[in-house]
């Protein structure tokens, strides 16, 4: 037994390298076979465009438009209940207040509140933002992990044994859980952060409690903060930064992880802890973080940071899996459904460069810009494209969240505080249009084999 206890359960043996192997021996299938089936690997066509699998009247992304019957690529836009996005930063930012709170409103309601209805709200996510009696020191204390997303996840399959009505998927009970969960976001993850920060850096502790009458982007910075200190840009920009990551169709990993897990009729929790699991994916909420490593592999390569042919060899490089990671991707560029232009990339970008010059980092801003207009040119030219590629909303927001001095252990949770609004809204729409259990199929393509004894083999 004491062999046991003593175990390092995180070693890959010879003996699991061994069977590791066997599984990619008798796992690979013959890339032709997709073709021959038509099958929709990623469920994409070739072109980009996702396989359609349901409606929704939550967000819409549009990348083309039709004319003469084709589809003629267009710069992009992205709609929340019908309103460009464009439109509902453009309002909040005109009158001077935060834009978050009024968003998770929008997607959650379908409509924009009054201005009574979203002080009420504001009112309710305050009255929420609270986590149960000695979660912190239980639960968040014990045991902290060096990925935030494990940790957020970990505290919200646990908010299940505190809710003594977990299992109801009524929809007034699953409403009162998910704004429940959209109060306690920035606590769990900042809180996860700081045991982290505290028990594996040696850092100091500190917990703040969350401030009535700041918004969620305000109380992120003042949780975070040993002195509690943050400017009014600084949270601006945040703000901006949830309101544009709070929802993106339904088509996209983790939102669609949402409806599949929701259709199977489980509990609020497990299926927030699902899209959690999907949106740790490098390729998807992670995506921010390896552009920023990127931008550090490429600052400390560089000797001249203007030199755009110097730049050019360096994207060269990466592309052909000499530079960084050896991947063959310059991160942050492309996108799955955008072409000309990500939207949100664009209306970001707007207010970078008045971040980094309040912070004296105009020279990597200007750095960023050349990587923006020479990586679309650069990949057309080496890669067989079927469409347009363009910086993503991942290109510029972990450099905006570096200039806000978050530490990159909570890049992926800050895009989760922003997006479980969208989970929300399509569990709550999966579960009022009762549809079927969400079961695509996979057609087999193993040759029949007969068993063969034991003493055979």
């Amino acid at each position: 037994m004491k062999e046991i206890q003593n175990k390092d359960f995180s070693e890959v043996t010879p003996q699991i390298e061994q069977l590791a192997s066997l599984c990619i021996k008798n796992g690979g299938i013959d890339p032709e076979l997709y073709k021959k089936y038509d099958v929709k690997r990623g469920l994409r066509d070739v072109s980009g465009q996702g396989v359609l699998t349901g409606l929704t009247e939550i967000s819409q992304i549009q990348s083309y438009v039709v004319e003469d019957h084709e589809m003629v690529p267009c710069q992009g836009r992205l709609y929340y209940r019908g309103i460009n996005v464009r439109e509902i930063v453009g309002g909040f930012i005109k009158e001077k207040r935060f834009g978050f709170e009024e968003t998770i409103y929008l997607l959650l309601f379908g409509e924009l509140p009054t201005k009574e209805q979203l002080d009420d709200f504001q009112d309710l996510l305050t009255e929420y933002r609270a986590l149960p009696t000695s979660f912190v020191r239980d639960i968040i204390m014990k045991a902290p992990s060096k990925d935030m997303m494990n940790t957020l996840a970990r505290s919200v399959l646990t908010m299940y044994s505190y809710d003594d009505k977990a299992d109801d998927t009524s929809l007034p009970n699953v409403l009162r859980q998910c704004i429940q969960l959209i109060a306690i976001f920035p606590l769990l993850s900042v809180y996860g952060y700081q045991a982290y920060n505290h028990y594996v850096n040696g850092q100091s502790l500190f917990i703040h409690q969350p401030k009535p009458g700041l918004s969620t982007a305000e109380n992120i910075l003042q949780l975070l903060r040993a002195d509690g200190q943050y400017t009014e840009l600084e949270a601006k920009i945040l703000d901006i930064a949830l309101v544009l990551h709070a929802e993106h169709g339904g088509g996209n990993n983790s939102t669609f992880t949402t409806h599949v897990v929701t259709s199977s009729g489980t509990d609020t929790y497990s299926a927030i802890a699902a899209s959690l699991g999907s949106l740790k994916g490098p390729k998807h909420g992670g995506a921010n973080i390896k552009v920023v490593q990127m931008f550090e592999d490429m600052k400390s390569n560089l000797k001249d940071w203007e030199d755009e042919h110097e730049i050019t060899e360096y994207l060269l490089g990466l592309l052909r899996k000499e530079k960084f990671d050896k991947k063959g991707l310059i991160y942050g560029m492309g996108h799955a459904v955008y072409s000309l232009s990500d939207p949100r990339a664009e209306i970001f970008k707007a207010y970078v460069g008045k971040l980094s010059a309040s912070k004296g980092r105009e020279k990597e801003y200007a750095l960023y810009s050349k990587v923006e207009r020479l990586a679309p040119e650069i990949i057309a030219q080496e890669r067989k494209i079927y469409k347009g590629v363009s910086p993503n909303i991942d290109f510029y927001s972990g450099f905006v969240y570096s200039m806000l001095d978050l530490p990159l252990e909570l890049y992926t949770p800050i895009f989760a505080i922003a997006r479980i609004a969208g989970w929300s809204a399509h569990r709550m729409e999966e579960l009022i249009n009762e549809g079927k259990i969400i079961r695509p199929a996979y057609k087999a393509v193993a040759p029949r084999k007969q068993y063969t004894p034991l003493e055979k083999r």
